[in-house]
C-alpha cells in the first residue's frame, strides 16, 4: 500500500508547482506490463543536490530591490519547505561575464600574491551567500570556478578574449586557488570543489582562457593537485572540463587516463551549450565509474524571455537526460538577473528563473523556476536513482529513492496533447495523466 503526493505544473494553466490529489496505487493490473516500471532494487548514482551561480550580476541585482523582495527570492530558492530546496552553489574566483568588469584579487606583477584580496566580494557576492546559506541551514555544497587568470599571468595580456596560461605562471595561479579557499572558509563559506577553467576549449569575448586537454592534465598533475594537497586542501575536490558535452569524450579521457593526474580528480564538469548529447556523459562514466559527473552550467541565452514555456521544457529536458546519464548533481547559472538579462559587462545577456525587475521592484518567476523545482523539493541530497522501464511515447522518465526511503518520480510531458499512462511498482499499478506540455513529481511513501 503506498501514499502519492502528487506535485504538477503545466502549461496554459494556473498549475505551477501546485499540489493535485495523489495518483492511487492499486493491484489491479499487471505491474509488469505498466507503461512505466519502478525497479527500487536497482540502486545508481547518488544525488549531490540542485543549486545555481551566485554571480556578481545575481547579487547585485538583488542588491537594486526592496529588503522584502531579496528577501523573497533567498527564500524561495534555499527554504527547504517554501522554497526549491536549493543545497548547492557556484562560485566565480574574481570576475566573469557575469560581474561588472574585469577585476581580479591581486595587483599586478604579485608573484607572491601578497595583495590577494577577496574585498570585492565582501560587497554583493558574499553576503548573498551567507544569507543563502542561513535559509537553508544545512550542508551547503560549493563549487568555484576561475573564468580567467590575471591578465599578466596571460599569452595575450588581458583577461577577455581567450590566451592561455603563460607556463611560468603556473605555480603562482594554481596557489591562487588555495589563497581563494582559504578566504572563503575564513568567512564561513567552505569550498567543496574548484574547476579548473570555466570553458577552457572556448575564446570568448568576457573572461576566458584556453586549454588543450594535455594543458588541462599537466596543470592539475604538475601544479593544481599538488599545490592544493601541500595546503591542507586534499579534501577540496578538482573537477575537469566545465564545458559543453558535445566534445566531453575526448577531453577528459587524455586527463582520467594519467593515473598521475586522474588521482587528483574528483570528476567532469558540463554545461549544455554544445547540444544534448546525453550518450556522451553516460559514456564517460562508463570509460571512467570511479570519476563523477556534475552539471555545472546552463542557461537560455539571448536575453529574457519572460513567460516562454520552451526555457522550463529545456531545464527539465536535460535535467532528466542528465539525471539518468549518472549526473549527480545540477547547478544552475545566475540566480537572478535584471529586466534585461544581466547585468554582463559584455552584453551577454541571458535569461534566469527568476527575473528581477529593478525599476519597477517586481519579481518574475520564470517556468525554469518551477521545472527545477519539480526536481530540487523532492529529491534530497543522498538520494539514489533507481531503475525504470520507459515504454510511455512522448513521456520523460526519471526516479529516485531518498534517504527516507520514499520514492520521487518525474514525469515530463513536452506534447501539445495530454498523456495517459500507468506506472507500476511491486505489485500495484497507478494511472497517471499529464496535460500538455507539463512536469509531474509524484512522491511515494510505503502507507
Amino acid at each position: 500500500m503506498f501514499t502519492v503526493q502528487t506535485v504538477v505544473t503545466a502549461k496554459d494553466t494556473g498549475d505551477r508547482l501546485s499540489s493535485k490529489d495523489g495518483i492511487q496505487f492499486s493491484a489491479e493490473g499487471a505491474a509488469a506490463k505498466a507503461d512505466i516500471v519502478l525497479h527500487p532494487e536497482q540502486a545508481f548514482q547518488t544525488i549531490i543536490g540542485f543549486g545555481g551561480a551566485f554571480t556578481e550580476a545575481a547579487a547585485y541585482t538583488l542588491s537594486r530591490m526592496s529588503p522584502a523582495k531579496r528577501t523573497e527570492v533567498i527564500r524561495r530558492y534555499f527554504d527547504p519547505v517554501d522554497g526549491l530546496n536549493y543545497s548547492m552553489g557556484r562560485v566565480h574566483i574574481h570576475s566573469c561575464d557575469f560581474a561588472l568588469g574585469n577585476y581580479t584579487y591581486v595587483e599586478d606583477g604579485d608573484t607572491e600574491l601578497k595583495t590577494f584580496d577577496i574585498s570585492r566580494d565582501h560587497k554583493w557576492v558574499l553576503p548573498l551567500i551567507k544569507d543563502a546559506m542561513k535559509v537553508r541551514g544545512g550542508p551547503f555544497t560549493m563549487l568555484a570556478s576561475p573564468w580567467s587568470p590575471p591578465a599578466w599571468m596571460k599569452t595575450n595580456g588581458e583577461m577577455n578574449n581567450g590566451g592561455s596560461l603563460k607556463p611560468e605562471y603556473a605555480p603562482v595561479w594554481a596557489q591562487y586557488y588555495t589563497k581563494f579557499i582559504e578566504a572563503y572558509r575564513k568567512e564561513g563559506v567552505p569550498v567543496w570543489a574548484v574547476s579548473v577553467q570555466n570553458e577552457p576549449a572556448a575564446v570568448q569575448t568576457w573572461d576566458s582562457c584556453v586549454y588543450s586537454a594535455e594543458e588541462e592534465r599537466d596543470f592539475v598533475k604538475n601544479h593544481l593537485g599538488p599545490v592544493m594537497h601541500e595546503a591542507g586542501m586534499g579534501d577540496v575536490n578538482i573537477v575537469i572540463w566545465d564545458h559543453n558535452r558535445d566534445i566531453m569524450v575526448e577531453r577528459v579521457t587524455p586527463i582520467l587516463s594519467d593515473p598521475e593526474a586522474a588521482k587528483y580528480v574528483w570528476g567532469t564538469g558540463i554545461h549544455w551549450y554544445g547540444g544534448e548529447e546525453f550518450g556522451n556523459v553516460e559514456q564517460v562514466h562508463e570509460l571512467f565509474p570511479d570519476k563523477h559527473v556534475l552539471f555545472t552550467e546552463g542557461c537560455q541565452e539571448g536575453g529574457v524571455r519572460l513567460g516562454e514555456w520552451f526555457t522550463g521544457e529545456r531545464y527539465g529536458r536535460n535535467m532528466i537526460g542528465d539525471l539518468n546519464a549518472w549526473t549527480e548533481g545540477y547547478l544552475d547559472w545566475n540566480l537572478v538577473l535584471d529586466e534585461t538579462g544581466g547585468p554582463n559587462h559584455v552584453g551577454n545577456l541571458c535569461d534566469a528563473p527568476v527575473i528581477a525587475d529593478t525599476a519597477t521592484d517586481e519579481v518574475h518567476y520564470n517556468s525554469s523556476y518551477y521545472y527545477i523545482g519539480h526536481f530540487s523539493k523532492f529529491i534530497a541530497p543522498g538520494a539514489v536513482r533507481i531503475g525504470l522501464e520507459a515504454a510511455a511515447e512522448g513521456v520523460l522518465a526519471a526516479a529516485f529513492r531518498n534517504p527516507d526511503g520514499s520514492l520521487a518520480v518525474v514525469l515530463m510531458n513536452e506534447g501539445g496533447e495530454a498523456r495517459t499512462l500507468t506506472l507500476g511498482l511491486g505489485t500495484e499499478t497507478a494511472e497517471c495523466t499529464l496535460p500538455a506540455h507539463s512536469i509531474a513529481t509524484h512522491l511515494i511513501s510505503q502507507a
